[in-house]
C-alpha cells in the first residue's frame, strides 16, 4: 500500500471529558510540527526517552486545535484524567505527527499539481 493511502486513513484522536462534555482534537499540521521542532522536539527521540518525549508529543498534539492549552493541563490530562495512554495511542500520535511531512514531498503515484517544473 502506498504511503499516501495509509496517511489518508489516519484520523485525529478525540478526547472527550465525560464530566464537562468538552472535546479535544489531537492532530498535527505544518505549524504545530514546526512549533514542536522549534522547541527541540524530535519524533525519533520518543522511543529513546519515552518519559520525556511522550508527554511532549501529547502536549504538541493539542497545538493545532487548542493553541492556548497549557502544558500543565495536558500533563494533568495525561497522567491523572487518562491514567496514561491506552494501547495504540502513542503509535497513532506518531502517525499524525508524520502526516504534515507529505507537504514536503511528491510521489510518482500521486504527483502534485505544481506550478513550477523541476529539471534535474
Amino acid at each position: 500500500m502506498a504511503k499516501n493511502e495509509v496517511n489518508e486513513e489516519v484520523r485525529p484522536i478525540i478526547l472527550r471529558d465525560e464530566e464537562t462534555g468538552m472535546e479535544y482534537t489531537l492532530e498535527f499540521n505544518r505549524d504545530s510540527v514546526k512549533f514542536a521542532e522549534a522547541r527541540g522536539f524530535s519524533i525519533d527521540k520518543v522511543s529513546d526517552a519515552p518519559m520525556t518525549y511522550v508527554p511532549d508529543l501529547f502536549f504538541y498534539a493539542f497545538r493545532m486545535h487548542h493553541k492556548n492549552i497549557s502544558r500543565e493541563k495536558t500533563d494533568r490530562m495525561l497522567f491523572e484524567d487518562l491514567g496514561g495512554m491506552p494501547d495504540g495511542m502513542i503509535e497513532r500520535l506518531g502517525q499524525l505527527y508524520a502526516l504534515p511531512y507529505d507537504a514536503l514531498t511528491q510521489s510518482e503515484d500521486k504527483p502534485k499539481n505544481a506550478k513550477l517544473k523541476v529539471i534535474f
